[in-house]
């Protein structure tokens, strides 16, 4: 049975599309909480579907080399879906050096290190998609998001950029660009006031799934 690998599945839009992809494939939950995971594996399990889950750090290159490692003599991976991510927000000259660091670590370096590990073994089979869920933060600057832009920018360029270098591969790229979503990423923040304007992560991801067709940019807001 064909696999897809869901970083940052333990809530929020990943568990959100752990329940959409179990619904044709074996889904792989990825995060740094255990037990957020079983919760979300756990439900698809009983409910008939195929599911697993391992924690990894997805800013430790050598934490993802090992678990992925694991995961691709395992598995039969078809797709990995970089969804995990952090937000921070306000006033550029507010930011502390590990809040920077924090940021680019999580948005950029993670979806780095899972596809750098992941690329090998799917070209080896000549076949795939990587799906990097970036947000609307991704297509332009907004105001108290200076450092998450940029955090999103980068994972826009890096998704181009793989378009392009992986033409003709048999390895699909896609870019998805949404905006706020009523999940926990906002309870330690103050910068949305009211989040009732926002879809939840069942409608995002449904649309997800549904526009799925492989192609290189799915917008679920502009």
């Amino acid at each position: 049975m064909k696999s897809v690998i869901i970083t940052g599945g333990g809530s929020g839009l990943g568990a959100a599309l752990a329940e959409e992809y179990a619904k044709k494939y074996k889904v792989i939950l990825i995060g740094r909480t255990l037990m957020k995971l079983t919760m979300v594996k756990d439900v698809l399990v009983q409910r008939g579907q195929h599911a697993d889950c391992y924690a990894c750090d997805v800013t430790s290159m050598e934490e993802v080399k090992h678990v992925f490692g694991q995961l691709f003599q395992q598995e039969d991976i078809h797709m990995l879906i970089n969804n995990a991510g952090s937000g921070i927000f306000g006033p550029l000259e507010k930011f502390t050096e590990e809040e920077v660091n924090l940021l680019l670590d999580i948005n950029v370096k993670g979806p780095l290190f899972t596809t750098m590990t992941a690329l090998p073994y799917l070209k080896e089979k000549a076949e795939g998609q990587i799906m990097n869920i970036i947000s609307t933060a991704g297509l332009r600057g907004k105001i108290n998001e200076s450092v998450y832009c940029a955090s999103k920018f980068a994972v826009r360029g890096f998704t181009e950029s793989l378009v392009k270098e992986l033409d003709g591969t048999g390895i699909s790229v896609t870019a998805v660009y949404m905006g706020g979503m009523d999940t926990p990423f906002w309870e330690d923040s103050d910068h949305v006031k009211d989040k009732s304007r926002f879809k939840t992560p069942e409608q995002v991801a449904v649309q997800i799934a549904a526009e799925d067709t492989g192609k290189a940019e799915i917008f679920i807001d502009r």
